[in-house]
């Protein structure tokens, strides 16, 4: 099984490349078994997406 550590590297490599169909399978079944992994992508998600609007110059948009 992938450790916290491997999953989190894709994640963020996720955001770079596209992950092949045993990596997002295998990050899938990490997720369904580790909290602290799922927080951390919703977290990067978030992060990306602020820092997305803060380059747009659409920081203080809701939409």
């Amino acid at each position: 099984m992938m450790n916290c550590r491997h999953a989190t590297r894709l994640m963020s490599e996720a955001h770079e490349r596209e992950l092949t169909l045993r990596e997002r399978l295998a990050l899938k079944f990490h997720r369904m078994m580790c909290i602290g992994c799922t927080n951390y992508g919703k977290h990067l998600g978030f992060l990306r997406k602020t820092a997305r609007r803060l380059s747009e110059g659409r920081a203080g948009d809701e939409s």
